[in-house]
């Protein structure tokens, strides 16, 4: 009887072990592929230029390399064709880091860049800076970026398509109306006047353009952060926050959870509007496309993972993803 009890305990471990060991080697293989994620966005009375446009989202790289020098990487991105490419923050790994190489290399093999913007996420330098904080002496990183043809989008970035146009704001800055704030800071004596008021007058200017849009324009907020439904009931009941009739807000920051189980889904997410801070977050609002009081909303999963708990600073059942959106007429 003994000896019957030995070989099932020897059985047991010894399938436990080769289950874990091919766990092991498919989580380590599922972390290094990257899956196109490609998503059609409805858009009412989409002007018939609009009809088609893509933009591809890359975001939360966390220094992640594909392959030497991001080949993989690249050879995806180049695949495809797009009309804008929009990075949606966190490609360093800490905002103090250095490492600027993994974001860099691939930004140097990517071929298209005619329209490129970048927003920073919480990892990256200088991201919890209020608006007011605002210069033109830009981070060595972001800086390095806009050699490399990617333009930091501080206000709006409009692209004209044939008699239309599609308007990338910066979701922050959006909140705030541009004639205001000009005013406060033109009023502000000239001994309080901070060094760079200019620069954000200039930002301010640019921003006027998002109060004259017409049916022809298509406004699309950047951010880092996606928008939960109790955040956007705060935004809309705050006379003080002037939240725009947004066509799309496109956004990262959850890794789709990070860790996935099968039936479950996503353990957690980061986000303190939720309960719990986002242990066992509603799945429909994790990665992906939703919609909630007429704001269509896109969440990429991203590439990388966070050092959030360092034991688990790998993507499980969740491989990395870009993301290729169509705007299409709805």
């Amino acid at each position: 009887m003994e000896c019957m009890q030995m070989r099932w305990i020897k059985w047991g471990l010894g399938f436990f072990i080769v289950s874990g060991s091919i766990l092991m080697v498919y989580t380590l293989w599922d972390n290094q592929r990257i899956i196109v994620r490609e998503e059609n966005i409805g858009i009412d009375d989409l002007p018939e230029e609009l009809d088609g446009f893509t933009i591809l989202q890359i975001t939360d790289l966390h220094e992640k390399t594909f392959g030497e020098n991001q080949r993989k990487l690249i050879d995806k991105v180049n695949s495809l064709e797009y009309d804008a490419i929009v990075f949606t923050g966190d490609m360093l790994d800490d905002a103090q880091s250095q490492n600027y190489n993994p974001t860099y290399d691939l930004l140097d093999g990517i071929n298209n860049l005619d329209h490129a913007l970048f927003v920073s996420g919480n990892t990256d330098p200088n991201h919890f800076e209020p608006i007011s904080a605002r210069t033109s002496d830009k981070h060595d990183f972001v800086k390095g970026m806009a050699d490399r043809g990617v333009r930091p989008l501080e206000s709006i970035y409009p692209m004209d398509v044939g008699e239309a146009s599609v308007h990338f704001v910066e979701f922050e800055i959006s909140l705030k109306d541009p004639y205001d704030e000009i005013a406060k800071l033109e009023s502000s004596s000239q001994s309080a006047k901070e060094p760079d008021d200019e620069h954000l007058i200039n930002l301010y200017e640019e921003m006027k353009t998002i109060n004259d849009l017409s049916n022809e324009d298509i406004l699309i907020s950047l951010y880092h952060y996606p928008l939960v439904d109790q955040r956007i009931d705060i935004y809309q009941k705050d006379p003080s926050v002037h939240f725009r009739d947004y066509d799309l807000h496109i956004a990262g920051h959850y890794h789709g959870g990070q860790i996935r189980l099968p039936f479950l889904g996503a353990l957690m997410v980061p986000e303190a509007y939720y309960d719990n801070y986002g242990l066992l977050p509603p799945q429909d609002r994790v990665m992906g496309y939703w919609e909630y009081d007429g704001l269509k909303q896109y969440v990429s999963a991203g590439l990388g993972s966070s050092r959030a708990v360092g034991f688990l600073n790998f993507r499980f059942l969740n491989p990395p993803e870009i993301n290729l959106l169509t705007l299409k007429k709805e």
